[in-house]
């Protein structure tokens, strides 16, 4: 194998082009990028393995459960994979070395994020991330509701610390400023029916009011050359955040040339509410909690298991599944939008884990389609959970994202 080295970071290359001015080098160290170059419609653009085995694996669900070794790899470099890990990056978005250096930089300490949106989910979050947020230097939001923001600011800034431990100050943002962040969070929302008037799939009835809405704020990310992550709270956040991907990656022209975002720098975030949903039923049922898993779309698909492995029961995750979708209209039978477990679940607590490093419930890039899974950041990139998954179970989930590529 040929290994080069740039700015401190190891290349070697299954496919892709090394970058320009990577000399040669004997040996791998970390950290190493592995060079591929895949078709970006359908394909993952950064993230972490370590096994050379989930190289070859096809997008989607697969990427949920262990992989074994291919035979025809050089063992010198599935040895280094299997003791250190590495990065995989897709050579076909230009812009894919350019984030691979960013993505190695030095971080800050505590983290900026701008949050977009101050209506009942966006001032939930915003009051959560505030009161929990250590790892957060400044939130600064934006709202066209100029005063209410000027209202979050004055109460917010105005709350003690419980422990003396520095806290998240807030701030009013400018729209030149929104993409100056490391996280960018967007939960403003149209369309959502009034309590009372919806029918059917209420995420579903959000999709085109907001997906209008969204565009404006992918293009923003585009020409800002955005490296921080963008999170998508409103729904139907695995399809928007879809969207987000393919309309940064637009030129004017309208024609893709995907000098945008990497599908790994947007996230989706409505999973946390349904396994918290999950959750909540089955302690009911005396189940195992730490063992129920949620997966794919926040809503119609949403797949719940009781357990992911052996002990899958079918008749049980079904009606466990049934349960966590339709937990949203037993608060709107008592006359109420159903807005706060969703804010501190999917959004506010899987936010604080992910920049944690922690696993949290998340849509995630898993080749055409941003699937709902437990993941987490790493310092190789992002890293799906994988464990043995029931035959029943996969084949559910694979259901999932078929009917999830056919729905744009």
């Amino acid at each position: 194998m040929e290994y080069r080295k740039k700015h401190g970071i190891y290349y070697v290359s299954l496919g892709g082009a090394f970058p320009a001015g990577a000399v040669p080098v004997r040996h791998p160290a970390a950290p190493l990028v592995i060079l591929v170059r895949r078709d970006p419609l359908y394909s993952r653009g950064f993230w972490a393995v370590d096994d050379l085995g989930q190289l070859t694996e096809p997008e989607g669900p697969a990427a949920l459960v262990p992989q074994p070794a291919p035979d025809d790899v050089p063992r010198d470099l599935q040895d280094f994979v299997q003791a250190h890990g590495a990065a995989v990056l897709n050579t076909a978005f230009p812009r894919g070395y350019e984030f691979a250096e960013a993505w190695f930089a030095p971080k800050p300490q505590r983290l900026r994020l701008t949050l977009v949106g101050l209506g009942d989910v966006g001032g939930t979050v915003l009051t959560a991330l505030k009161l929990l947020g250590r790892e957060i230097e400044e939130i600064r939001i934006f709202d066209f509701n100029e005063k209410l923001g000027r209202r979050y600011c004055l109460e917010l800034n105005q709350v003690l610390s419980l422990d003396g431990a520095a806290m998240p100050k807030v701030s009013l943002c400018r729209e030149d400023q929104l993409f100056d962040c490391d996280l960018f969070l967007f939960t403003a929302s149209k369309g959502v029916p009034p309590v009372g008037q919806e029918q059917g799939d209420v995420r579903m009835a959000q999709y085109e009011a907001n997906r209008a809405m969204i565009a404006t704020y992918a293009r923003r990310a585009r020409a800002a050359r955005f490296q921080g992550l963008f999170c998508q709270i409103s729904d139907p956040v695995d399809l928007l955040a879809r969207a987000v991907y393919l309309e940064s990656n637009r030129g004017e022209a309208g024609h893709y040339d995907w000098q945008g975002l990497l599908p790994e720098q947007i996230q989706g975030f409505g999973l946390g509410v349904m396994a918290a949903r999950a959750r909540y039923y089955a302690e009911d049922m005396d189940l195992d909690l730490q063992a129920v898993r949620a997966y794919g779309p926040h809503g119609a698909g949403l797949v719940v298991a009781n357990r992911p492995d052996d002990g899958y029961d079918e008749d049980l995750s079904q009606r466990l599944t049934t349960l966590a979708k339709e937990a949203n209209l037993r608060v709107r039978d008592l006359g109420f939008k159903p807005y706060i477990a969703p804010a501190l679940s999917s959004a506010a607590v899987s936010l604080l884990q992910l920049v944690r490093g922690q696993y949290h419930y998340g849509a995630v890039p898993l080749g055409s389609a941003y699937f709902g899974c437990r993941s987490r950041f790493t310092a190789l990139g992002l890293q799906t959970q994988r464990e043995p998954l029931h035959p029943d179970l996969f084949a559910r989930l694979e259901q999932a994202y078929r009917d999830l590529t056919e729905e744009r």
